[in-house]
């Protein structure tokens, strides 16, 4: 049960939010000056007078209508959503009755107003309520059709990150399995190893998508996927690290490397009979951290796999700007036989 209550409450928006109150801010100044224009055919110095007050009087009801709706989130949260946005518009209407009467008491004592209760009291709270059931329902309305598609497209960005960060070619677990079964018999300890950084490798795949991870803890993510492919390539593949000025507390997006270094194997080493060496470069420079790996080109190339290429790098850029926008850079390019892929990204310490 308890589990279903926060699909209960996503229609209701974070009241005391800053973004919430700058929206009910511009659209009662909006409303204020809908209505003096309505009021005034020509703008005077008692129309600006008129917006003025106006504006003045929306500004506070609706502060003081945002605080009480802050505090009265917590019980509306149980209630059903029709349940609830009928609450929240009672609320409302509750906060404008209070308030106007507030402000005409503070204008009487201020002497702006002769009398505590005006003749015209009752007719300007008749049409204060009524002008605020219709406003604040639609801006109620807004408001959970904005929270909801905020919430929609904050839950599709992370659904996608970790689609993305989870896109591990299915042909690796398989080889993967069957080079450690290769080896329980003839070397225990060995398969042991492998199949610890397996799971390590795995753990970090399922981990969460958002979360940046120390530069070491990339390093080590990526060295343990090298050792489980040196089992099925053996002498075939060949890695070479280098690794020069970089921040150990530097942050990165997690499995980051590793798909890089997932290519380089699949699209240069494994083509080639003789195979060849992944070098990864690491430096930092500045406020920039950068990483370049190398592999060589195989003899004959596949369309397959150049297409495979391309997805897996478009798959990385995704990732790279959900975190870091347009100050990460991820390119590739050929030079003397061999494929580069470069990376910059600013340095995030944690």
């Amino acid at each position: 049960m308890a589990s279903s209550k926060p699909q209960e409450t996503t229609f209701l928006p974070d009241f005391g939010s800053f973004g919430v109150a700058i929206r009910i801010l511009v659209l009662a100044v909006m409303i204020a000056i809908i209505i003096t224009i309505a009021r005034n055919s020509t703008f005077n110095q008692e129309a600006w007078q008129d917006l003025t007050l106006l504006s003045l009087y929306v500004a506070v009801i609706s502060l003081f209508g945002l605080v009480v709706l802050r505090f009265a989130s917590p019980f509306i949260a149980r209630l059903s959503p029709i349940l609830g946005s009928i609450a929240i518009l009672l609320v409302l209407l509750a906060a404008i009755a209070i308030g106007t009467e507030v402000l005409l008491f503070a204008l009487h004592q201020l002497g702006l107003i002769p009398k505590r209760w005006p003749d015209w009291h009752l007719s300007a709270l008749a049409r204060s309520l009524l002008i605020g059931a219709i406003i604040g329902g639609f801006s109620l309305r807004y408001l959970v059709l904005a929270h909801r598609a905020e919430k929609d497209a904050k839950s599709e960005q992370e659904s996608r990150m970790q689609a993305l960060q989870s896109r591990i070619r299915p042909h690796f677990l398989f080889n993967s399995m069957n080079s450690i079964a290769s080896l329980t018999r003839s070397d225990p300890a060995r398969a042991e190893a492998a199949l610890q950084d397996l799971a390590d490798l795995f753990r970090v795949l399922l981990a969460d998508a958002r979360k940046l991870v120390p530069i070491s803890a990339e390093r080590e993510i990526a060295r343990q996927y090298l050792e489980i492919e040196k089992l099925r390539l053996g002498d075939r593949l060949k890695v070479v690290w280098n690794v020069n000025n970089v921040p150990r507390s530097a942050m990165i997006p997690a499995l980051t490397l590793q798909p890089l270094l997932e290519n380089a194997i699949y699209h240069g080493i494994e083509p080639r009979f003789s195979g060849g060496t992944v070098k990864i470069e690491l430096w930092g420079e500045g406020d920039t951290l950068n990483a370049l790996i190398s592999n060589p080109l195989p003899e004959v190339r596949k369309q397959d796999h150049h297409r495979g290429n391309k997805i897996a790098m478009d798959n990385i850029r995704q990732r790279l700007a959900s975190h870091f926008g347009d100050a990460a850079h991820l390119q590739s390019f050929e030079e003397a036989d061999h494929y580069h892929v470069k990376l910059r990204l600013p340095i995030l310490r944690g």
